[in-house]
């Protein structure tokens, strides 16, 4: 930062209806720099000769805690989390303007929430109007999630250890889905087989809304109705994760409901696993961001040839973007606190190395509509193939093993 002030305040609460509130979860930013979890909340960051970091957060309060639950209070929180200083978020109109007096830069992310941004506008105004008691506002603005980003994107030790744990709940939370799926059930019957395995192996929630697409559901990306029946012969692609200790898994498996895959989607499912290992095998350290997407889609077009989905040289299909009706996503996203994760793809214009410590999904995918130029037999099948890798020093490590893929693996556990 250098000279400055840094304003970080946590996500409010939300209500879901009339006097019930949605589940709280904390702003990923304001979490990770104080692994403070309560709302009303903000993290007030000086920077400069003489570093400072202050918490406001909610008072110590005997009869709210009898109804909503436990509170640090401005005490226990300094004692527990290591802030220099700890207030009362009824003192933060009183105490920020001062803290931000003769400040160079103030460091905000201005636009996230236009209620801190008109609270933000109050205080800078304050200050301004003070001139000439030889009081200054801040003159520069910069975005604080610029210098969060890049701290993010490299995960510590800590944090790898929660991300392993996450994967492996996931993973083993899609094993039991494929233990339990079979004809006629409803996809929301299995939606609450993974929840269950979530929550028993100790995940807080499942980090996104979770996708449980049986037959042509499944070339809906974003499917999430989860409320359609299973039939016999069809597929099921479920992408769920979970979140523990505020770390996402995101995990994506195709299977067929009966066991068996057919011998259309056996030769689709191998072609996307086959594309899935090719990009894995470009995540390394020295790797561009894209390595792992242009692995994939060189895999993908040349079965979509071979399959008669696609017509021309591989060149020719990549150049006019004729895979697309197939393939319209990319191969992967930055994961950690957040499911799409803080930090930029691109540095400079071009493509940022991978390094060691960064975590990012691959997950290609195949998703066939009906069309007159399409076979029929390859009609509504929908696959997506999807796991959660950590850069290290030699190459990646894949943190949802737990979760079965292969054609064999997958047929042999719903047989058992």
């Amino acid at each position: 930062m250098g000279e400055g002030v840094a304003i970080i305040p946590t996500a409010p609460e939300s209500i879901r209806n009339r006097d019930s509130h949605y589940p709280y979860r904390f702003d990923s930013y304001f979490y990770y720099l104080t692994a403070f979890k309560e709302p009303e909340s903000l993290l007030l960051l000086i920077g400069g000769d003489q570093p400072k970091s202050v918490l406001f957060c909610r008072d110590k309060d005997m009869e709210r805690e009898i109804w909503d639950g436990f509170r640090y209070g401005p005490a226990g929180a300094l004692e527990e989390f290591g802030f220099d200083e700890a207030y009362s978020i009824n003192q933060l109109d009183e105490i920020a303007p001062k803290l931000l007096a003769n400040q160079p830069k103030l460091f905000y992310s201005l636009g996230a929430d236009t209620s801190w941004d008109a609270r933000m506008t109050g205080w800078l105004n304050q200050l301004r109007s003070q001139g000439r008691t030889g009081i200054s506002a801040p003159d520069e603005i910069a975005d604080i999630r610029k210098l969060v980003d890049e701290m993010r994107l490299y995960k510590s030790a800590y944090e790898i250890d929660i991300m392993r744990r996450s994967g492996r709940i996931a993973g083993i939370a899609h094993q039991r889905a494929m233990q339990v799926t079979k004809p006629n059930k409803m996809e929301f019957e299995i939606e609450a087989e993974f929840l269950h395995e979530f929550y028993r192996n100790g995940a807080q929630a499942a980090a996104y809304t979770s996708i449980v697409a049986g037959g042509a559901n499944a070339c809906t990306l974003h499917y999430n109705a989860n409320n359609a029946k299973l039939n016999d012969g069809d597929l099921l692609l479920i992408d769920a994760g979970c979140e523990l200790d505020g770390y996402a898994s995101d995990i994506t498996r195709t299977f067929p409901v009966n066991g068996k895959f057919s011998a259309a989607q056996k030769d689709l499912y191998e072609l996307v696993l086959a594309s899935q290992a090719a990009a894995i095998a470009q995540v390394k350290p020295g790797s561009h961001w894209n390595a792992p997407h242009e692995a994939a889609l060189d895999v993908l077009i040349r079965g979509f040839i071979d399959f008669g989905l696609c017509k021309g040289s591989p060149e020719a299909v990549l150049e006019s973007g004729d895979y697309r009706q197939f393939y319209m996503h990319r191969t992967g996203h930055w994961l950690g606190l957040d499911v799409h994760d803080a930090g930029e793809y691109k540095a400079n214009g071009e493509w940022r190395k991978l390094e060691a410590g960064m975590t990012l999904t691959v997950e290609p995918g195949c998703y066939v509509r009906p069309a007159d130029n399409v076979p029929e037999h390859f009609w509504n099948i929908g696959i997506r193939i999807e796991d959660d890798a950590l850069v290290t020093e030699q190459g990646c490590e894949i943190l949802t093993l737990s979760a079965p893929k292969t054609v064999a693996d997958i047929e042999a556990i719903m047989q058992r």
